[in-house]
């Protein structure tokens, strides 16, 4: 009998601890430095690890980029509207104006990149797809939501710096070490597994620990929570599917495919709740944010599925490869 997989039962056990026992005041303030320091790390690392050369070639992959652009920012917003005209009736109005506040956001960074290096995807390929989507919804993300909700807002370029210190700055100084410390990384390979992981497990208890705090839990119904839930598995199925068939369509290999996959498929928790709390009313803010975290939770569960899965393919053959 296979056993449980830990890094699923880590994803359950920090949502579990987090719903009895969240994480607030003090404590949440020093959990959100230690995530910056995971999430800093896991990037260091990744920068030290990838050739330069490989990087660069993956920024100018326009095929890959403009794929995980085109699912994040077109297909997204499509099958929200789509969705919400075929089954209006299942959410009230500001469950479905966070259905579709959720379609407008840009990829997730962190949980992009872990998971396409966890499937053994194309890393580089998968941060320029999640930072230029990241970087690009600053101002895409409140044009999509005043044309698909109707609502004007800006977002403040802060968020710039936040990426270019957290993300973009240590992996940087990764790529300008990468000569030095390069071979001990890849001796050291289990460090980068942990950070990734370590990374991931601590975002799913964060974001838990802050809707428990909030009371979001108490202000819906089970009925609400299970539509919105299947609202949420049925954007993620389709955009799964269509994201892979369109990497094939574009001729990606496999760890293209893969980051393709993983990136368009993703929803940033992070940039999406400061964006709700000035694109709504404080007393929408609650609900219009619940679809979004349970969609959050859910990527995460059926991605690190499919990434264990493909993480246990075997190794291209040499021969083949260069044949």
């Amino acid at each position: 009998m296979r056993k449980f997989d830990p890094f699923l039962l880590s994803l359950i056990s920090a949502i579990l601890l987090a719903t009895l026992l969240p994480c607030r005041g003090v404590a949440a303030v020093m959990l959100h430095r230690l995530t910056f320091v995971l999430i800093a790390l896991m990037f260091f690392l990744h920068g030290a690890r990838l050739e330069p050369r490989a990087v660069l070639e993956s920024a100018r992959n326009w095929t890959l980029q403009s794929g995980v652009a085109a699912c994040t920012f077109v297909l997204f917003p499509l099958l929200g509207l789509g969705l919400m005209t075929a089954a209006g009736g299942l959410l009230d109005h500001d469950m479905w104006q966070g259905v579709l506040f959720l379609c407008c956001l840009p990829s997730t960074v962190q949980s992009s990149i872990a998971l396409t290096s966890i499937a053994r995807g194309n890393v580089p390929a998968a941060i320029c797809a999640a930072t230029l989507s990241n970087l690009a919804g600053i101002v895409i993300t409140p044009i999509l939501v005043a044309l698909v909700l109707h609502r004007s807002g800006a977002f403040s370029a802060a968020s710039i710096l936040d990426i270019a210190t957290q993300l973009l700055l240590p992996f940087g100084m990764g790529q300008l070490l990468h000569t030095r410390l390069h071979k001990w990384v890849h001796r050291n390979k289990k460090l980068l597994t942990l950070s990734d992981r370590g990374a991931i497990v601590l975002v799913v208890y964060t974001a838990f620990s802050a809707a428990v705090v909030e009371g979001v839990w108490h202000r819906v119904s089970a009925r609400d929570l299970l539509a919105a839930a299947g609202v949420d598995g049925v954007l993620l199925a389709i955009v799964l599917l269509v994201s892979s068939s369109l990497g094939r369509l574009l001729r990606l290999d496999l760890p293209g495919i893969i980051a393709l996959t993983f990136c368009g498929s993703k929803k940033s928790l992070a940039t999406g709740i400061p964006m709700a709390n000035v694109l709504f009313p404080a007393a929408a803010v609650g609900t219009v944010v619940l679809p979004l975290m349970m969609y959050h939770q859910i990527q995460l569960f059926v991605c690190t599925l499919l990434a264990r899965h493909l993480s246990r393919r075997p190794e291209p053959d040499p021969i083949s490869v260069h044949a």
